[in-house]
This record gives structure tokens, sequence and C-alpha cells, in this order.
């Protein structure tokens, strides 16, 4: 048998309370002891019966009030504490509980075991602490039986109401605990996400726009050196400006959620960036076969892959081919650097998975590299 997820809920488990160590500053726990002593403080006419008990000893009332602390102090360590010290907290208040009734020989007394019953509902599995709250029952029904001959049923009611409530107050605040705890993981799981995407969409719009900007600066350069002509050096600055002021436009749109990438805008800045870094281009005039759902993360295949072949390579040549449902890059360059998946071919691979693609990379069939990105539903597809 596998291994029960621990979200899971099962009587054999240990209740978690952990969500009180960072919930609120432990208020969940205040609040479960207040209400809980508030309950203790029924103990008080339970003193005051035994006190003007002809029969009442001392020892008696010592052990009430051990008993009141006991459940005090269980209620507020041992929620966070191990399974031991949790049965010892229960065992020393189930203890001091029964002692009155005990000393003084009157089953009735044992409907004060309540609240060490509800400390077990609290503190232990439910399978024991179930068991501990049927075993009382039974003792004191079978003490009453056979002691006074006759069962006092109110006295029996009161043990199982107000245990039932005790416990019903635990488990509101357990749940509500975990609701919270859980609301909590959400927003920061919202936040981690929302993170990421802006870290990939970034990293995607950064890294193929500045790797084109440093191709054609150096292209500028080499320009101004070698001729000193001004005007293509004008040209490939002014085409610079351009490409500057759409990397702080797709910036802009990346950080509002509102970028939206084209195939065919993709595959027009790369034939451009191609260009300027001296790199042959083949690719395609038009990407209008290509299925309307794909077409954004297929540009972003393509800005990727043309980003990696202008910035992890030396190729002289760089091939596109489109398909239906699916798009392929390759070049002559070399192939080591590029072997291990960056963040870039990362966040291809995560937004065809998005979508039930699948992304492959690596030494191409003629050498160089090679990327191909497929899409759902291939067999309408031609194999490439």
């Amino acid at each position: 048998m596998g291994k029960r997820d621990p979200g899971e809920f099962s009587a054999r488990q240990w209740p978690d309370w952990s969500f009180w160590q960072d919930a609120h500053g432990g208020r969940g726990r205040v609040v479960v002891v207040a209400v809980n002593g508030f309950a203790l403080l029924f103990l008080i006419a339970r003193g005051v019966e035994i006190a003007d008990d002809s029969h009442g000893t001392g020892l008696a009332l010592g052990a009430l009030v051990f008993y009141g602390l006991a459940c005090l102090t269980g209620l507020w360590f041992g929620s966070l504490a191990p399974p031991r010290q949790r049965i010892a907290f229960v065992a020393v208040a189930f203890a001091f509980g029964a002692a009155p009734a005990l000393l003084l020989g009157s089953p009735a007394y044992l409907t004060d075991l309540t609240y060490a019953i509800a400390l077990g509902l609290m503190l232990l599995p439910l399978r024991y602490s179930a068991s501990l709250g049927f075993l009382v029952v039974a003792c004191q029904i079978a003490w009453m039986r056979l002691g006074e001959g006759r069962v006092i049923w109110g006295l029996v009611a009161t043990l199982v109401g107000v245990t039932a409530a005790l416990g019903t107050v635990f488990a509101l605040s357990f749940t509500i605990g975990h609701l919270r705890a859980a609301r909590e993981q959400v927003k920061r799981m919202a936040v981690d996400q929302e993170r990421e995407r802006v870290a990939r969409d970034l990293h995607d719009v950064l890294g193929h726009s500045l790797s084109t900007m440093t191709v054609k600066l150096g292209l500028t350069r080499r320009i101004l050196e070698s001729s000193g002509d001004i005007d293509p050096a004008l040209a490939e600055i002014r085409e610079l400006e351009g490409l500057s002021r759409q990397a702080l436009s797709d910036v802009r749109a990346t950080v509002s959620d509102y970028r939206a990438v084209s195939l065919a805008s993709e595959l027009a800045g790369a034939r451009v960036a191609l260009r300027a870094a001296g790199v042959r281009a083949d690719l395609p005039t038009a990407a209008d076969d290509v299925r309307p759902e794909l077409n954004g993360v297929f540009g972003y295949v393509v800005r990727e892959s043309v980003t990696n072949v202008l910035r992890h390579s030396s190729a002289g040549s760089c091939r596109v081919r489109l398909g239906r449902d699916w798009v392929e890059i390759t070049d002559d360059g070399t192939v080591a650097p590029r072997t291990a998946a960056g963040h870039g071919l990362t966040g291809l691979a995560e937004r065809l998975a998005a979508v039930s693609g699948t992304l492959e990379h690596g030494e191409g069939p003629d050498g160089g590299f090679r990327v191909l990105a497929r899409g759902p539903r291939l067999a309408e597809a031609v194999q490439p």
C-alpha cells in the first residue's frame, strides 16, 4: 500500500497545530485556552461542593486545583509538543481529574473528566482520545450501577455533552486555523508564480533585445573604425534607437501582463538580428498555416532560439521551418555550450507544457544546434 497523504485525515494521525506558530502570533492558541479556561471555572463549583461535604478532604481539593492547572498547561504547551509529551500531559490530567472521585468514592465526580477527555481530543489521535472518552463513560455507568444500584443519566449526559462541546471548539479552531494557513500558502504560491512569470518574460524580452542591440553596436563600431562612413553607422544607430524603445515597451507590457507575442513579428525581428550579425537567415515569409493557439508560444520559441544563435554559437547560417503544429530552428554553430538547458530553454519547456506541447533541443542531424517545438494533436502535422 502507498503512503498516506499527510493532508488526508486519519484517525491514526496526531493533530497538527503547527500553524499556531505563524498565524497571527499564536492568537488561535490564546482563544482556545481562554475559552476552555472559562469552562474550567465550573470546577470552582465542584470545589465548593467538596468543601461543604462532610467527607471532603483537602487532598481532593488539591487534586482538583492541580487538575485545572494540568488542563491549562496541556492546552498551552501540548499543542506544539512531540507525541510523548502530549501523552504525558493527558495522563497527568486524567490522574488529577480522577483523584477526587477515587478519594471520595463517588462516581459522580468522574463527570469532571470531561476536560481531560477534551484535552485528549486536542492532543491525541482520534482513535485514542475517542477510546478514552468511551472508557470513562463506561466506567462511570458501571461504577454507578454496581456501587449505587442506579445510573444517574443526567451526569452521564453532562459528561458526554460537555466533552462534545469542547471537542467541537477544538475541531472548529483546528479547521479554521488550517484553512487560514492554506489560504496564506495559496497567496505565497500566487506571488511566487507571478514572480517566475515576470522573470521568465523579462528574460525572453531583454535577452533577445540586448543580444540584437549588442550585435548592432558591434557592427556600428566596425563601420566607424574601418571606413569612417557616417551614413551606414547612423542607420544602425537609428535601428538601435527603435530596438531600445521597443524593448522598453515590451518590459512595461510584461510587468503589466499585457504583452502579446506574434510569430510573424518574431520572424521579422529574427531576420533583422541575424542580418546584423552576419548570419545567413532562411526564414519563412509567413506564419499563416500555424494554428492560432500556438502562434504566441512558437513566437517565444523563435525568439529564444535566435537569441541563442546570436549569443552562444559561431553559426554562419540559421534556418527556421514551420508546420501547423511544430516549429524547428537549426544552425551550423557550435553545440557544446548549449547542451544543458538554461533559463531560456527551461522557460520555453514550461510555456509549451502549458499548451500540452513538448520541446526538444540538442545536436542536429547535420551538426549544429536544433530546437524542435511540438504542439498537441500531431496527427495533422508534417513530421520535420
